[in-house]
């Protein structure tokens, strides 16, 4: 892809981001790159702008966020469904989705002004809260659902339907319904598979189930999944540990595939296999 105007976000709390964004915007500015910051990004340097994400979201062909996964998420849930590609610059610790290195900027820098950026398109989950025929919650999530107990710590009880016929009843501290690109989050930690990007599936895993022969299940993508709360009035919906909701007994949560995709920037030559060897450490070598 070959952006012509591209929006900076970068999280405030992170060290080096100032430094960073600085260098950035020095480096578009040398390219003749047009280069919008968000607000809070451009108090970091003592420039102006009143930009929001969503306003960003509108208006340039790419998106730029530095800092960690829960960074790119957090702006993905202020986009407003505008969803321009978006390249990661990892400032924190693991960074499946920031997956350039904080010391690899100028490589990115460079992709973007050569216009040899790769796109990786990411499937999103459609998430509702029905009350009968009524939906009193919509939500797009990049990486998982997540059902889980309230304060108490107690197992509650949820019916999982996949297309309208039941998979099981789960006895659990919640459970995650996650999509490719969240497989290697929060269900990889609760025992789940890591998904290929393109593998068309998604993966429901209990958290701490109550009887342990119950696995996580991968599913379509076209499937229609839908979670029923059977017992503890006191349980909560997130979405990509961002939107935080309540489900009351008389609600049900249903999960589809949603409409739209989110084009993930990579660096030329850079692929799913290669993040995940280097994010998990693996050495290719048993010793």
């Amino acid at each position: 892809m070959s952006p012509r105007h591209v929006g900076l976000i970068a999280n405030s709390g992170k060290a080096g981001a100032a430094e960073l964004v600085a260098d950035i915007v020095a480096a578009f500015a040398k390219a003749h790159l047009r280069c919008t910051l968000e607000a809070r990004t451009a108090q970091l340097i003592e420039s102006e702008s009143a930009a929001t994400i969503a306003d960003l979201a509108r208006e340039c062909d790419l998106l730029v966020v530095l800092g960690g996964d829960g960074t790119l998420l957090k702006a993905i849930h202020e986009l407003n469904h505008e969803l321009p590609p978006i390249l990661g610059i990892n400032l924190g610790t693991l960074g499946f989705l920031t997956c350039v290195t904080s010391g690899d900027w100028p490589k990115a820098i460079e992709a973007i002004t050569t216009g040899t950026l790769q796109l990786s398109k990411r499937s999103l989950l459609d998430v509702e809260i029905r009350r009968g025929s009524q939906t009193l919650h919509r939500r797009l999530a990049l990486n998982d659902a997540v059902i889980t107990r309230g304060e108490l710590s107690r197992l509650i009880r949820l019916n999982v339907l996949v297309d309208r016929t039941v998979l099981s009843e789960y006895n659990a501290d919640g459970l995650i319904v996650a999509t490719p690109t969240g497989s290697t989050a929060y269900s990889l930690s609760a025992g789940g598979p890591v998904l290929t990007p393109d593998s068309g599936a998604f993966v429901i895993t209990p958290i701490c189930p109550h009887v342990l022969t119950m696995r996580p299940v991968m599913v379509s993508d076209k499937a229609l999944i839908e979670v029923v709360p059977k017992a503890v009035d006191d349980i909560f919906l997130t979405l990509d540990g961002q939107d935080h909701l309540r489900v009351s007994m008389e609600d049900r949560v249903r999960i589809t595939k949603a409409s739209q995709t989110l084009s993930l920037a990579l660096l030329p030559g850079q692929s799913f296999f290669e993040v995940l060897r280097h994010k998990l450490k693996w050495s290719g070598s048993a010793v």
